[in-house]
């Protein structure tokens, strides 16, 4: 079995606000560890006649059991659609809710804050060119929206069809609120030259704070920052997914260290007790390669970094994007896999007797 050695040892006694440098020493593939789950295929029930799109989007609500999730109005984009992309199902699979539908283009990242509301991500960047282009056309794209648990909306943030720094946003791939009501926002799904790649931060009004970060590979640096979570002590975890890490900074945006132990992280989630569960959907499918490392969810720890589980992708042979992009994890520890390329949400069940 194969368990990480690490530098950051002491990181478990850091406070936002406190910077550690410390990064993991060279680790080889955390390919080989068990796999604590089984595989549920087909558990959430779409509407007679609808059938499952593209989702990286998976969030659980307030409720602990059931389950959010933005989908591509049964494609990889919901322009020239009158589905509902946003979907609530209840913990047996049935569709209890669903709403917003004409409101955007590329559902990307979703969460749900603490008076369960349901924000998602608008990135525009999925679809044919010809449908972004329609988009762009349209205003759509490139917003984040607040929701009330019943779809109403709420609040609207970005410019509609997008601005480019020092506006926003630009393809923003993920929303979280920190229990202050705080918004952070990550912006940037490209690595081409020029690419935005940044945080935002915004009072609970949407009223702009602050924004972290630019394009590059050195500590506080992005490239794709695709996936935002938030530990028990508060610390903001980022897939920083073209770097293939997770980098950790305080709600200031002080970096505190980075980790790579868990892979080309995709979707972030983390759980009360700081399990953490990384989805990385695109290793060993996506150019450049990412070594020898395998595509599936690891499972391990946000305090001291240790990977201790892994999902692996059913698929190995696959190209692009596979297994999980977006993840989720509910107050029973029932995991959720959101997939863009399969176009399926999965669901895996702890197997009796073990422990990730």
């Amino acid at each position: 079995m194969n368990r990480v050695p690490l530098l950051v040892a002491a990181l478990a006694g850091c406070t936002p606000g406190s910077a550690m440098v410390q990064t993991p020493a060279a680790e080889r593939p955390t390919n080989d560890l068990p796999n604590p789950y089984r595989t549920i295929e087909g558990w959430a029930r779409m509407p007679a006649g609808r059938s499952w799109g593209s989702t990286s989007a998976v969030e659980i609500d307030r409720d602990g059991i059931s389950v959010w999730v933005a989908e591509r109005c049964g494609a990889n984009s919901c322009v020239g659609s009158d589905l509902d992309p946003i979907l609530q199902f209840d913990s047996t699979g049935t569709l209890v809710r669903s709403f917003g539908a004409g409101l955007m283009a590329s559902p990307h990242g979703i969460t749900v804050d603490h008076g369960g509301n349901v924000w998602v991500t608008d990135c525009l960047c999925t679809g044919s060119q010809a449908q972004r282009q329609a988009a762009a056309e349209q205003g759509k794209g490139h917003q984040v929206f607040k929701f009330a648990p019943d779809g109403t909306l709420l609040l609207t943030l970005g410019k509609a069809g997008g601005a480019r720094e020092p506006e926003f946003f630009y393809q923003p791939n993920d929303v979280l609120v920190a229990p202050n009501g705080d918004i952070f926002v990550a912006e940037g799904h490209s690595s081409a030259a020029g690419a935005n790649a940044r945080i935002l931060q915004f009072g609970s009004d949407g009223r702009f704070l602050k924004a972290w970060g630019k394009k590059g590979t050195g500590p506080g640096e992005l490239d794709q920052p695709h996936a935002l979570a938030m530990d028990s002590r508060g610390r903001l975890f980022v897939g920083d997914r073209s770097n293939n890490r997770i980098q950790i900074f305080d709600q200031d945006g002080t970096w505190l260290a980075q980790w790579t132990q868990f892979s080309r992280p995709s979707g972030i989630a983390i759980g009360p007790d700081d399990t953490m569960y990384v989805a990385d959907s695109e290793s060993g499918g996506v150019a450049p390669a990412h070594g020898a490392w395998k595509r599936g969810i690891r499972i391990g720890s946000a305090r001291d970094g240790r990977v201790t589980g892994f999902i692996p992708d059913p698929d190995p042979n696959a190209t692009g994007t596979s297994a999980a992009e977006g993840v989720a994890v509910d107050s029973r520890g029932i995991v959720y896999g959101a997939e863009v390329g399969p176009r399926a949400l999965k669901r895996y069940l702890k197997t009796e007797g073990t422990r990730p």
